[in-house]
């Protein structure tokens, strides 16, 4: 079978507000469910983007829903309760994933291959997360792998470690010493939201998000607009050192133990703070891919057209090595070189993510999330890998350049990531 070429035809956004679990009335979209986020967007995006481009609802062969926390609202009935909800017909089919972070991602690479191999001409890929309203927390994961009397014991596997997010993240460093610095951590935080601010203030943003109504900050009562990010913030490398420390040490013996801990950072506590790591969000994202023939037969130009795509498991401890060897396999499948990618976007789950990510494949850091990354804009878990995706396109028009590589890393111990390219460059 002779693989079809798959374009990215358009990609819009919902604003990433800020989720406070514990004050919920912080959250500028506390009052909407996250599939409400997601179905208005979808509304707006054909209403008042896709319309132009002649593109219906009806014209969608399939919908993916990416979601992370698929419990309690968040349960989408198989991908459908959003199609209702942005009143798409009911002959368009669905499905939810879940690869939590990557999993608005993983659903768009179903669509890549379903528009190669012809079974689709016009896929519709999404994701959402409303991190004030249901976090994973609600979850009821098995836990007999820990228990050493089970028959599912994995002695192989550290699954504290892998349960907790911000562990994950304080191991990869310590793996990583002398490689990193905390300093080297929070100076790439400074970074993520100095550049988002900058862009925001100059109105690049503008070109993905579509405003919805949420509330002021504080007061449900009183309605607003929300058309920006509502994390980021200019900050000075004083300011993020002194944010509190989230994290706590493993004291490898490889590094010296405990002594050789707290000889070189100064502390027994841990190096992972809010300000080397993304916030808590709600947000939705959205993207239109198209078979290019069939593209071309609406007279319709491409963001970009989908080079490759890749995924890996690793240790899910280590979680934050994922994107290393998913990137490798989108490069191996689209037969190019760390070298020939112009620009990346590399999810900033954490900023040690980040720079394991552009240390193990050589990275410079003058091609790496130029525009800010997910410290300052926020990561809605399910959403984020489209965000990356759709960011990374308008990234690729706007400097004409040809290749692009989003990436991500997964709880569970995952990665993803996806290559496009400029074919106008």
């Amino acid at each position: 079978m002779e693989l079809k070429e798959v374009w990215l035809i358009d990609y819009a956004r919902t604003p990433f507000s800020r989720s406070r679990p514990k004050q919920p009335e912080r959250d500028v979209f506390s009052e909407k469910r996250g599939d409400e986020l997601l179905a208005e967007l979808l509304m707006k995006f054909f209403d008042d983007k896709l319309a132009d481009k002649g593109i219906e609802k009806k014209d969608v062969d399939e919908m993916s829903v990416g979601v992370a926390a698929s419990i309690k609202e968040n349960w989408t009935y198989g991908g459908r309760i959003p199609v209702f909800l942005a009143g798409f017909p009911i002959t368009v089919p669905a499905f939810s994933i879940d690869r939590q972070c990557g999993s608005g991602g993983s659903g768009m690479h179903v669509g890549i291959m379903e528009l190669m191999t012809g079974y689709s001409k016009c896929f519709l890929a999404t994701g959402f997360e409303h991190m004030t309203r249901v976090r994973a927390r609600d979850a009821l994961p098995n836990l007999k792998m820990m228990d050493k009397k089970s028959k599912f014991y994995r002695a192989d596997l550290d699954m504290p470690t892998a349960f907790n997010m911000l562990q994950t993240a304080q191991k990869l460093y310590e793996e990583k010493i002398p490689r990193f610095t905390k300093e080297d951590l929070d100076k790439f935080g400074m970074r993520s939201h100095n550049l988002t601010v900058k862009n925001q203030e100059r109105g690049w943003f503008k070109g993905e998000i579509i405003p919805l109504e949420g509330h002021v900050e504080g007061n449900i009562e009183e309605p607003m607009i929300v058309d920006r990010d509502m994390n980021a913030r200019k900050s000075t490398l004083e300011e993020i050192s002194k944010l509190p420390r989230l994290s706590k040490p493993f004291y490898l013996k490889k590094n010296g133990g405990k002594k050789g801990y707290i000889e070189r950072e100064g502390t027994k506590e841990g190096v992972i703070t809010v300000g080397n790591s993304s916030p808590l969000n709600a947000g939705a994202t959205s993207a239109l891919l198209m078979e290019a023939k069939e593209a071309e037969r609406r007279g319709l130009e491409p963001m970009a057209k989908i080079k490759s795509i890749g995924w890996a498991g690793v240790d899910p401890s280590l979680m934050g090595r994922g994107p290393v060897p998913a990137t490798k396999m989108a490069l191996e499948h689209a037969r190019l070189e760390v070298d020939d990618i112009d620009y990346w976007e590399i999810n900033e789950a954490f900023c040690i993510v980040t720079l394991n990510c552009m240390d193990e494949l050589n990275i410079p850091e003058e091609k790496v999330n130029i525009m800010g990354g997910s410290t300052a804009i926020g990561h809605p878990l399910g959403a984020t890998m489209i965000r990356l995706t759709g960011t990374l396109a308008r990234i690729l028009k706007e400097k004409k350049a040809r290749f692009g590589c989003a990436n991500a890393c997964v709880g569970g111990g995952q990665g993803v990531a996806t290559i496009i390219e400029n074919i106008n460059a």
